[in-house]
């Protein structure tokens, strides 16, 4: 069973899907980080981010797993890697070939056919699990999603502003995968509100659903 949190860059989806996922004693699973490791494999190996024939041939065969809040790439801890703003860019654009696509979204289903997670992306309640009992899309203006994605890279709030403007245009609007909120989704702004009060949000949904 999964709990779906999407949404766009900024939004709050990491912080509030680890949270929820702690208070329900579910497992947490980043669908963005393995894009990212799987961005950092193409990037090891020389593959370029456009190349989606070589991509797909290499994310077929990628061991992705999660340990806790650890990511693996066949078997190495990554976390820190793939934050960097290099992985980060060319994320975005592996992410886009149909073949990545299809390799991860069938990992990301076998991981939830085994447990119960809490999993947060920009599909999870459209394409990976649309049958998910509670999809949650979470979203915030454009200035506040800037200014706390700044806050974890360090970069300035301007430069973050503009590359977010581009990763939206490109996520909303690719064939594959595009970012959107599911019809049957509950839409949470979390502009103004606290990482724990959108997470005790969350949880009370979960309880009314009779979920946990």
């Amino acid at each position: 069973m999964v709990i779906a949190i999407d949404g766009p860059a900024g939004a709050g989806k990491s912080t509030v899907a680890k949270g929820v996922a702690r208070a329900l004693g579910f497992t947490y699973l980043d669908s963005g980080a393995m894009y990212r490791a799987t961005a950092l494999a193409a990037l090891d190996r020389g593959i370029h981010p456009k190349d989606g024939e070589r991509l797909g041939e290499m994310a077929w065969g990628l061991d992705i797993s999660f340990e806790g809040d650890t990511i693996r790439l066949d078997g190495e801890p990554v976390a820190g890697r793939i934050r960097s703003p290099e992985v980060t860019i060319a994320s975005s654009k592996v992410s886009v070939h149909p073949q990545v696509r299809q390799a991860m979204v069938k990992r990301q289903r076998e991981l939830i056919a085994a447990g119960n997670y809490v999993a947060e992306g920009r599909d999870i309640g459209t394409v990976v699990s649309p049958d998910a009992p509670l999809k949650v899309f979470l979203t915030a203006s454009e200035e506040e999603r800037a200014r706390r994605r700044a806050g974890e890279t360090g970069e300035p709030v301007e430069q973050v502003r503009r590359a977010m403007e581009d990763r939206d245009q490109r996520d909303a609007t690719r064939k594959h995968g595009a970012l959107r909120a599911a019809e049957d989704s509950v839409e949470l702004d979390t502009t103004d509100l606290s990482v724990d009060q959108v997470i005790e949000r969350v949880v009370d949904l979960v309880h009314q659903k009779g979920l946990a």
